[in-house]
């Protein structure tokens, strides 16, 4: 575990990419199964220990500090693990420490009886930097700037493997990855994952910005404002993964069952809309898809009122046969072929948008703020499909962001690198005229958008302007505005304002711009989509 905690030392001091991909690289090299195993699927959020919570990290602290100084030491540090690993009194004896293995065991083993007294003897084994990694790794909660994609990219550079195949065959495998390590670091045969229902890659896409194609060459398709999913079928077994690789299908039960061949086929996850007469129509709105998102559990009600379905964009194996070799054209041919084997219920295909040229496309593109679109595809027609993204095959085309000018209302610390700051900042818009004595509500929160340089300045902001505490939250005089880009705003129940914005994000800070010419509740409310 020493070993481990050293590495977790030593990437949350690391801002290069290329550095972090060395430290792991190096620990991977250097330790043996099954603990590099069990670190690596650490790293990558592969790790879930239903016992212990942060709920259950605070109430041990607080049977054994005084709870002043750890609401105090918390609300400073601003980071949960960071705070108890430092806090933790240490043994005047401790035993020895445990390995990544034997952690992951006992972890394992606890439920929410046990935890209460097994996790206290964990953590008497470790010193401050072994707590630190211990309490990360329980919580499942890294966010020490290791993405999947880095810790799998990592796994090829140590053993010198292209990541496009550790990616194929990651997602069929389970921590502690014996298979993946067999083949990558001791030359065995690739794991066999042909009748698993594994993910696969998903091809993405380059902004556009200034580029400009010739339409001979590229498609134009919608892109429509879902979550983007794969559909796999093999073995007798139908699975949906996200954009990530994570497996959401008992999220979305009721396309467990409606694939009727083995395929991988990409398109976007999308729930039905209805028209005025409550007869079932197109693709509802994002939020209406966002009330199903990341339940383990669906009603039978909110299966009929919010029925899903996936609008085809790309057909990658069909059948037994691979087709990410072939161009974009005929795969496309492929799949509207397949549409009638497919039940109009639960599938459609992503339209081809018709233009003369590419101004002509432009235009279109200027009326897409419907229900669901999210702007424009661009595939080069002879691109085959390839993991990542490759210049010059395919570009996203989003339309251009809504703008709203907001008044900060409250600011709380981020975690990791920014534990330290106030960066995550709640805005609101005025309910009325703000010289006729009109309240702020809040209408969103956003933690991006801002360079570091300017994040430095907007914390000292915050403390110098706090008028109130709740907790880690600060609530600040209403006198700083932000320019905020959000790509659509939709009615919610959930939000004082009745309403909430779609990806907000703070497009410019209006350090000139006095706080009552901030805008109203009521122009955001114009931008609803019906």
């Amino acid at each position: 575990m020493e070993e481990f905690a050293a590495l977790i030392d030593a990437l949350v001091y690391t801002r290069s990419r290329n550095e972090k991909l060395r430290l792991i690289a190096e620990y991977l090299r250097a330790t043996p199964d099954p603990d590099r195993g069990w670190a690596l699927a650490a790293l990558s959020d592969g790790l879930d220990f239903p016992a212990v919570k942060s709920s259950t990290i605070r109430n041990l602290l607080k049977d054994r500090v005084d709870p002043v100084l750890w609401t105090l030491s918390r609300d400073f540090v601003g980071d949960t693990a960071e705070t108890a690993s430092l806090l933790w009194p240490q043994p005047d004896d401790p035993p020895s420490p445990p390995s990544v293995s034997e952690t992951v065991e006992l972890l394992s083993a606890m439920n929410r009886k046990s935890v209460v007294t097994e996790l206290p003897r964990l953590l008497d084994r470790l010193d401050s930097s072994g707590r630190y990694a211990l309490l990360k790794l329980a919580t499942g909660g890294m966010r020490i700037g290791v993405s999947s994609r880095l810790a799998k990219t990592a796994f090829a550079q140590a053993f010198d493997v292209p990541v496009e195949e550790v990616e194929e065959y990651w997602h069929g495998l389970a921590p502690p990855y014996p298979e993946l390590f067999d083949w990558g670091a001791h030359g065995k045969d690739p794991p066999d994952i042909a009748n698993l229902p594994t993910f696969r890659p998903f091809m993405l896409a380059h902004p556009l910005e200034e580029t400009v194609v010739d339409l001979a060459d590229y498609a134009a398709e919608w892109k429509w404002d879902g979550i983007r999913v794969q559909l796999v079928r093999a073995g007798g077994e139908t699975r949906v993964y996200s954009r990530s690789g994570d497996d959401i299908s008992a999220t979305f039960p009721e396309l467990l069952d409606v694939l009727p061949f083995d395929a991988v086929l990409d398109g976007e996850l999308l729930v039905r809309g209805s028209t005025q007469g409550g007869e079932e129509g197109g693709a509802a709105s994002f939020n209406a898809l966002q009330q199903r998102l990341g339940r383990k559990t669906v009603s039978k009600k909110m299966l009929a009122e919010s029925p899903a379905f996936v609008r085809l964009y790309d057909a990658l194996l069909v059948k037994g046969e691979d087709l990410r070799e072939m161009a974009w054209t005929q795969r496309r041919a492929r799949l509207e072929a397949l549409m009638s084997e497919l039940p109009g219920s639960h599938f459609d295909i992503s339209s081809i948008v018709e233009a003369r040229d590419f101004e002509h496309l432009a235009q279109i593109r200027e009326g897409t703020r419907d229900d669901a679109i999210e702007g424009l595809m661009l595939k080069r027609r002879d691109s085959p499909y390839i993991a990542g993204r490759r210049v010059g095959f395919w570009y996203k085309w989003k339309r251009d962001p809504l703008l709203v000018d907001c008044v900060l209302m409250y600011a709380q610390r981020g975690s990791g690198k920014r534990s330290s700051f106030f960066s995550d900042y709640t805005f609101g818009c005025w309910d009325g005229d703000p010289d006729a004595g009109a309240d702020l509500l809040p209408v969103g929160k956003a933690y991006s958008g801002f360079t570091d340089e300017e994040l430095k300045k907007l914390d000292r902001h915050v403390r110098q302007n706090t008028v109130n505490r709740f907790g880690p939250v600060r609530e600040t005089n209403r006198s700083m505005v932000f320019e905020v880009a959000f790509d659509s705003v939709h009615e919610s129940k959930r939000h004082k304002s009745g309403l909430a914005m779609r990806f907000p994000r703070i497009h410019r800070i209006r350090w000139d711009k006095p706080p009552h010419e901030a805008d109203r509740i009521e122009a955001l409310r114009k931008l609803v989509r019906d």
